[in-house]
């Protein structure tokens, strides 16, 4: 049996990986961590790390970027491997969480699910191909009105994904509003919706003449990127330290 700390049990992503552990043999929900507690979990609820003293195998971590340096020396002190799912991190955090790898096993990524990380593979193929036949590169991603990051972290994942197989890295371009020119061949423009209850929608577009292929990628649920979590706490128990992809999973 997997006993996992899930660090943000009240949002809806950590309700929806209560759930699923519930109806799962081989883990449980040891304990949860969050500001507030309305007393329906059916495990203990903390509202710092500091104060749980509940051991654990794997901690699952869906809460705000603010909350991730706490978590990190948490999981260092007690030598307990995280699944990192909490996106909007700066360049600063992300450093300090490649140093905490180096100490306990890390899993991160900026979606769990199983199609994105597919996706992420086809655009590599795809780029190779279309980059030199001068197609440009565009990715919208649409999400529900409470979101607080933008871009996505998905989003920023798969340009990434598309720049590391380009023949040189292209830029990232968020705004278009402030200049009056001609778009540049090496640019990925990102855009971001937010509206209504847009689970996830992604499309990264390549552009060229006379024609348009779109590889499209959407999230019903919030159910995949809990499946994909819960997952990933499976495949981390007793690894060592170090830093893991969902690749690695599925």
């Amino acid at each position: 049996m997997i006993k996992i700390i899930m660090h943000g049990c009240n949002g809806k992503m950590g309700q929806t990986i209560s759930r699923i552990v519930s109806e799962d043999d081989t883990c449980e929900i040891v304990a949860g961590i969050d500001m507030r507690d309305d007393g329906h979990n059916p495990y203990p609820v903390f509202d710092s790390l500091d104060k749980c003293d509940v051991e654990a195998d794997c901690v699952i971590d869906f809460s705000t970027a603010s909350a991730v340096d706490g978590l990190l020396i948490y999981c260092e002190k007690k030598g307990i491997p995280c699944v990192l799912c909490t996106t909007g991190l700066s360049e600063e955090q992300l450093k300090r969480v490649e140093d905490a790898s180096k100490k306990v096993a890390i899993l991160r990524s900026a979606n769990m699910s199983l199609g994105i990380n597919m996706l992420l593979k086809l655009l590599k193929d795809a780029a190779r191909t279309l980059e030199p036949a001068g197609f440009d590169i565009e990715i919208v991603e649409k999400h529900h009105n409470l979101k607080l990051d933008a871009p996505s972290g998905t989003a920023l994942a798969l340009a990434d994904s598309v720049n590391e197989a380009l023949s040189e890295p292209y830029e990232y371009v968020y705004d278009r509003s402030a200049r009056r020119e001609k778009r540049p061949k090496k640019e990925i423009g990102i855009s971001a919706v937010r509206g209504g209850t847009i689970v996830g929608d992604h499309d990264v577009i390549f552009a060229g003449e006379d024609e348009v292929i779109t590889f499209s990628h959407r999230a019903y649920s919030k159910a995949v990127f809990a499946k994909g979590a819960v997952a990933a706490a499976k495949f981390l128990k007793g690894k060592s330290a170090g830093m893991y992809g969902m690749e690695s999973v599925v």
